[in-house]
């Protein structure tokens, strides 16, 4: 629709608040009881943004302030749909989603982190993606086994 037939102050300000959305990842959304739970707080945040932007008078303003609060809206409405709770490891023999895997690089370097869904890790806070490289090549391997990611070899030294 043309910005003619629009209150917007003009095509910029109309511009402003057409957000693309935010990309769903093609791999299964699997996800941790925690991760799910994170989930829904950010839903239930992006939803209270956006019901506070729509009290504002001033209709450029309410979409500028309703753009990104909508865009997370339709986005974590997708990953709640369609996420998959995948319980906590069973056993600790072998790295599987959930599993708090410990490992050594040929350099010394030695690095902790939970293996968790995409919505979910932060490795920062230490979890990683179960779609990351290192984290695939971790899968299925048992402690003291060596895994391949890039050039680098990492030995699995503990599995929680």
């Amino acid at each position: 629709m043309s910005v003619a037939f629009t209150k917007e102050e003009s095509a910029e300000t109309a511009s402003e608040t057409l957000l693309p959305d935010r990309p769903i990842s093609p791999h299964p959304n699997l996800v941790t009881e925690a991760g799910r739970k994170a989930l829904e707080r950010e839903f239930q945040a992006a939803r209270e943004a956006f019901e506070a932007a729509q009290q504002l008078d001033d209709v450029n303003e309410r979409r500028r302030q309703s753009a990104v609060p909508l865009r997370d809206v339709r986005y974590l409405t997708e990953r709640l749909r369609t996420a998959q709770v995948v319980p906590d490891p069973a056993s600790t023999e072998t790295v599987a989603f959930g599993s708090t895997v410990t490992f050594s690089r040929a350099d010394g370097r030695v690095h902790t982190y939970r293996i968790v869904g995409e919505d979910e890790a932060d490795p920062k806070a230490g979890s990683i993606s179960f779609v990351s490289p290192v984290a695939r090549s971790l899968m299925g391997k048992a402690l003291g086994d060596v895994a391949g990611s890039g050039d680098q070899e990492l030995e699995i030294v503990a599995i929680a």
